[in-house]
């Protein structure tokens, strides 16, 4: 048995799995206005819920930049006090059993590599949309994050008057149209046509974000996940158009863009941290 934990900017969720599967699963709110040491405490007592006999290892996606040896992270978005937290150090020293930390969209992409739509692929981006957007990178099967797992933070690129997150993550909606993702969606379905007109709007940016993918990791297919996501076909067709502008036909005949099916496929994705420690040579676990 492996605990997986999604530690994220609203919940933290751990998850007891085996095989591949999660057999008991809490979700409870992040400690994000706590101190450090409150905080801290606050997530062992949520481990300590979870930890049985079986346990062989803690694996854990977190929000941030991280020395993923060492498993120092460092400036966690949400969660203020985290500025330089030993987490691997001190949860080992605590549980007893092998600690691995990895950034949480690095954590979607390698659960999706694994257990869903990515098994096919040898390249794979995943692409997370939520309050941010994040991406995490698999190259010839293997997980790549960089020299501090900060590979793939496509959001932070230059576009337009500000970046790919500001127009491609939930601000997007606050910012230019005031609303929400979700309840433009939810009007968007119902056939309101100003909400149908941000989607196709937001359609259009993602096209702009799967082009610069392209251009930079050409990989076999791109996997979206996170909230936002979840109302794929409310911007698939004007994403589709805005794409159709790349220079490479091939590349666009041949590339295979889908959503993620599995909710929890985060927390999947922390335990193979530990499980496939062996052939990731990028996770590194004492």
């Amino acid at each position: 048995m492996i605990l997986g934990i999604d530690l994220g900017g609203t919940n933290i969720r751990v998850g007891q799995i085996v095989n591949g599967t999660i057999i008991k699963k809490i979700s409870t709110p992040s400690p994000s206005d706590q101190s450090l040491d409150d905080s801290l405490n606050y997530i062992k007592s949520l481990i300590s819920r979870m930890m049985t006999s079986e346990v062989k290892g803690i694996g854990i996606g977190v929000p941030s930049v991280l020395d993923v040896e060492k498993g120092i992270v460092y400036n966690v978005a949400n969660i203020p006090s985290w500025r330089e937290v030993h987490l691997k150090h001190i949860l080992e020293n605590t549980f007893h059993v092998p600690v691995c930390i990895n950034n949480d969209s690095n954590c979607f992409t390698l659960g999706e590599k694994n257990y869903g739509a990515g098994k096919m692929f040898k390249n794979v981006i995943g692409i997370t949309l939520g309050t941010g957007v994040g991406a995490g990178i698999i190259i010839d099967n293997k997980l790549y994050g960089g020299s501090n797992t900060g590979a793939g933070e496509i959001g932070c690129l230059p576009y337009l008057e500000y970046n790919f997150e500001h127009y491609c993550g939930s601000g997007f909606f606050a910012s230019y149209h005031q609303t929400t993702g979700k309840e433009a969606a939810e009007k968007a379905r119902r056939g309101d046509q100003v909400a149908i007109g941000i989607w196709n709007d937001f359609g259009g940016h993602i096209g702009q974000l799967i082009q610069a993918v392209l251009y930079t990791y050409d990989p076999e297919a791109i996997i979206f996940g996170g909230g936002i996501a979840d109302a794929f076909p409310l911007f698939y067709e004007k994403m589709k158009e805005s794409i159709e502008s790349f220079p490479y036909p091939e590349t666009l005949q041949k590339i295979q863009i889908i959503t993620s099916q599995n909710k929890d496929i985060g927390l999947l994705g922390a335990a193979a941290l530990i499980i496939n420690e062996n052939h990731y040579n990028q996770l590194i676990c004492s």
